[in-house]
């Protein structure tokens, strides 16, 4: 059968048109090392690539903590960031001035699934998305060893001074009571950051007095006592001898294995201990920080940090596709197969019914009424970047509590000047 010239250019231009729809594509992901960042990262991409085996994608690693902000704002700042990039939601994207630099998600299809707690904390100042959830929300507490616990006859202290008394017992026995890890810096900030729940409780009106310049971390006894606490547990020796260079790996094996009994830290640690000790990950409990009042108790809680597309992406709308993706049932109940490690913030996921303890062990502090208040750096946009080394140089004895206090605030002040902050 003989074909007119015209249907054979028509069909020629569909089927070119059929070739470019599909045409190879090759995302670039900048993201940190953290392992729980790794391990999400590999079991999306995977499965992206088996529903769209056109798309490929190119990981690129990045340092964590301040390091790791530069190299965002950088790489922002030039045009040559990554199609999609991994980095924190609250107070640090918003110094991104995501009206500028991200690409809005709004009107993609999955986007009424992320959780309404969550769209705040990556809304640009126009109310619009522009990231999606990675991982589960995390608190900020202290992970124990339910090994020495049993051993020393200890319980979950509901106070500071509870607590301090169990690392005390921990260090008379001949072990760690506290693991530090200042070979990254930014695992020195926990003592302070994952007080908050502690300040919210006394202070019920800090974040917007502190966003306001009307109330200060120096004087406010509250909020000063996170730089008390980290001062008081490096004066009484309660630290491995090599907190100044241990790393976060060390600090979550030393509290897996029994080396130590305490490390402040984030939740996201227990997808470390799954991966590189899972034969000790029933040994890992978790609690939040203490306070001075037991009736008082709760758990200062991160939102998860989130995947964003820069506006100058060079495979924008690909990159939107599988954010789209990210935002699915589908998708989250995979990253909460691999990392069940809290709860995950798109409607309707659910965890593995087999979780750790340590997750179980920080579950009922969200069923609780009251039982959670937000990070600091999610109510209020004011953080200042070198909280970080701070804190370091208090937990190593080298400023005093009252000096680091009166030292953020200054610290904060030019963040706040930068971002046009009124009263500021």
């Amino acid at each position: 059968m003989r074909m007119k010239a015209g249907t054979i250019l028509a069909a020629s231009f569909a089927s070119l048109l059929a070739s470019a729809a599909h045409a190879d594509v090759t995302l670039t992901i900048l993201a940190d090392t953290n392992q729980e960042t790794v391990t999400f990262l590999d079991v999306l991409t995977k499965a992206y690539s088996e529903k769209r085996p056109d798309v490929s994608f190119d990981i690129e690693n990045r340092a964590g903590g301040a390091e790791g902000d530069n190299i965002v704002k950088t790489r922002l700042a030039t045009g040559e960031m990554a199609d999609i990039f991994q980095y924190n939601s609250g107070s640090l994207f918003q110094a991104l001035k995501p009206e500028q630099t991200l690409a809005d998600l709004s009107d993609m299809p999955n986007a009424g699934n992320i959780s309404d707690s969550f769209k705040p904390v990556v809304s640009a100042a126009d109310g619009t998305v522009r990231g999606v959830p990675f991982g589960p929300a995390m608190g900020g507490g202290i992970f124990y060893n339910r090994k020495i616990y049993a051993e020393l006859g200890l319980q979950v202290p509901k106070t500071w001074a509870d607590f301090i008394a169990n690392s005390e017992k921990v260090k008379a026995a001949g072990k760690v009571g506290i693991a530090q890890t200042y070979g990254d810096t930014w695992t020195s900030q926990l003592f302070v950051l994952a007080d908050y729940y502690n300040v919210n409780a006394a202070a019920p009106s800090f974040a917007k007095d502190f966003t306001e310049n009307k109330a200060k971390f120096a004087t406010t006894p509250a909020a000063a006592k996170g730089f008390e606490r980290l001062e008081q547990t490096g004066k009484a020796g309660l630290f491995n001898a090599d907190f100044g260079a241990a790393k976060f790996d060390d600090g979550m094996r030393m509290v897996a294995t029994g080396e130590a009994a305490h490390y402040p830290m984030l939740t996201f640690g227990i997808g470390n201990v799954a991966q590189n000790y899972p034969d000790n990950l029933a040994d890992l409990g978790f609690f939040a920080q203490p306070g001075d009042d037991a009736a008082k108790n709760g758990l200062t809680v991160w939102m998860p940090s989130a995947l964003y597309s820069p506006s100058s992406a060079e495979n924008g709308e690909e990159a939107k596709k599988f954010l789209d993706w990210v935002a699915s049932k589908e998708a989250c109940e995979l990253m909460a197969k691999a990392v069940p490690s809290g709860p995950y913030l798109i409607k309707d996921c659910q965890l593995p019914a087999d979780v750790s303890q340590a997750v179980k062990d920080m579950l009922p502090y969200f069923e609780a009424e009251g039982g959670t208040a937000p990070a600091l750096e999610f109510l209020s946009p004011v953080k200042g970047p070198a909280l970080e080394q701070i804190t370091v140089e208090v937990g190593s004895g080298i400023r005093s509590a009252a000096e680091a206090a009166a030292l953020y605030d200054q610290d904060v002040e030019k963040q706040a000047k930068q971002l046009g902050l009124p009263n500021w």
